[in-house]
């Protein structure tokens, strides 16, 4: 009998990979192509999602994952998706692609603020049915669509995400599933199906939901258009998948009450679990359902911390591309070996790049790199490499904080994964800052293994979600905080928290450009 395998498809926001693992969860292959979503110079703070050139991109990513697994594509027992969260994709009646924007368009911000000025409550009520606000849910966008594409919206028939539309373009099914479905604002997170009545409050007409399954569910098979386009066999079953953030608690194994999991990618997202549905007055923290049936997270996210990292490559870091590549290495690995040496702190450098998160007025400051002085020794590339690593476990810190403070746990472990956890440096920044152990699994790129957890399901591998991941996840490193690091780490993070709240000032005032804010902020 022929070996079998998984197929995992992640449209991050950075990049679309496919990923091949065979039926015990062990990597064989990936391809990968970095992707841009690029903002309409007529429409401010848009960033379009371009669905013909990505399709294209997923399919040399579908094909090449499949040519360097070296398998034939009908031993590929099933497929699932996996995407970041917000980004929506609007279709007419013929399942034919309208209009799309990525996760963090903020082009709604007069119709975000419209709504809010109508209907004072309107934000609040949404909140503590959907667990969701107008920061990123799809409503403002909806009511942006209807009044300045009005044919577009009069056309649109169905609404999903990124993952339900890479389903589609599997199997020409039109779907979606809760844990991606919820972030659009419009849906219950209780029942874990669409509020249709928050579209009718809202003036948004409600027949375009589409159905909901849950994650692990099996959609269908791969269609025969689809076939003919790539190397996938009509034999595959298809299978519901899940945002980014909970499949990756998905692929390691951050599936029960309690457990909390941070996934570094160009985005990072502290994952709290949960088996009761709570949503918080004060809104600071996004409430989610998990991938896991009857499980929800508690979520606050890090803007742009692997962002910025390419940003500090490409601007920065030619040479040393050129001289990790005549190595054949990878050019953060000869950053972090330098970085290692930068004490803790980085000689009083603080780089602010996202602030701590707060649902309900969210916005972040201007970048900013600070309180450096001009010893070409002291402060060099290494040191402000090191301020990046710094900065991203600062903002994770404050957003530990306030699910301490949601629910009263004091964890003693998190999981980290993604590509940020590629770097022991990193890691150990972390677990220093954070002053709990960081435990990384063996597959760093969680997201993908959640996703082929899923087509395990989907393809009757498993019986759920739960069992799968057990078996599937394995892990590789621990890292335990150094407590006289943790100590120093704990001080700075205070003063990095007033630097941050001074730049907010200055970017509210007008003074500098808010790195990002909220529509309607």
């Amino acid at each position: 009998m022929n070996k079998k395998y998984l197929m995992a498809i992640d449209g991050g926001t950075g990049s679309i990979r496919a990923v091949v693992f065979d039926t015990e969860g062990n990597q064989l292959s990936s391809h990968q192509r970095e992707w841009f979503h690029h903002e309409d110079p007529a429409y401010p703070g848009s960033m379009n999602f371009d669905w013909e050139t990505n399709w294209a991109l997923a399919k040399e990513c579908i094909d090449e994952s499949i040519k360097k697994a070296e398998i034939h594509s009908k031993d590929i027992l099933g497929i699932s998706t996996t995407s970041m969260r917000e980004g929506i994709v609007l279709y007419d009646e013929n399942l034919k692609e309208l209009w799309a924007c990525a996760n963090v368009d903020s082009r709604s911000s007069k119709e975000a603020s419209d709504m809010i000025v109508h209907h004072p409550s309107i934000e609040k009520d949404i909140y503590m049915l959907s667990g969701q606000t107008s920061a990123l849910d799809a409503i403002p966008r909806l009511l942006w669509v209807k009044e300045n594409l009005p044919d577009i919206y009069e056309k649109t028939r169905y609404i999903n995400m990124f993952n339900d539309w890479l389903i589609y373009k599997l199997t020409g099914i039109m779907t979606s599933e809760p844990s991606n479905a919820c972030t659009t604002g419009i849906f219950n997170i209780a029942t874990r199906a669409w509020a249709p009545e928050i579209l009718s409050t809202c003036g948004l007409k409600e027949d375009i939901l589409p159905p909901i399954a849950e994650s692990g569910t099996a959609i269908g098979n791969v269609s025969s258009q689809c076939s003919e386009e790539t190397l996938l066999s009509t034999e595959t079953v298809v299978v519901s998948g899940g945002g980014d953030a909970q499949l990756g608690g998905v692929g390691t194994a951050v599936v029960k009450d309690g457990q909390i999991g941070i996934f570094g990618g160009s985005f990072w997202q502290l994952e709290y679990n949960t088996s009761k549905v709570q949503v918080q007055e004060d809104m600071k923290l996004r409430v989610n359902c998990h991938a896991v049936p009857g499980m929800w997270q508690y979520e606050a996210i890090a803007f742009n911390p692997g962002l910025v990292l390419r940003w500090f490559r490409d601007a920065f870091l030619d040479l040393d591309k050129v001289k990790a590549e005549e190595q054949g290495k990878d050019v953060y690995d000869l950053m972090n070996a330098e970085a290692e040496k930068i004490p803790v702190g980085s000689y009083g450098l603080y780089g602010v790049f996202s602030n701590i998160m707060d649902y309900k007025a969210w916005r972040h400051a201007a970048p900013t790199f600070t309180n450096f002085g001009l010893d070409p020794f002291k402060w060099n590339k290494y040191t402000f490499y090191r301020s990046i690593l710094e900065n991203a476990a600062f903002v994770t810190r404050g957003h530990l904080d306030l699910v301490k403070e949601a629910t009263g746990d004091n964890p003693s472990e998190v999981i980290f994964s993604n590509g940020a956890s590629k770097s022991p440096l990193w890691c150990q920044i972390l677990a220093d800052v954070l002053g709990v152990t960081v435990k990384v699994p063996m597959v760093k790129e969680a997201t993908a293994l959640g996703a082929a957890i899923c087509a395990a399901v989907g393809a009757g591998l498993y019986k759920d979600i739960q069992s799968a991941a057990q078996a599937f996840v394995q892990w590789d490193k621990e890292y335990t905080p150094n407590d006289e690091n943790h100590k120093l780490y704990t001080a700075l993070f205070e003063t990095w928290k007033k630097i941050n709240n001074h730049q907010l000032q200055q970017a509210d005032e007008g003074l500098t450009t808010h790195m990002w804010k909220a529509p309607g902020i």
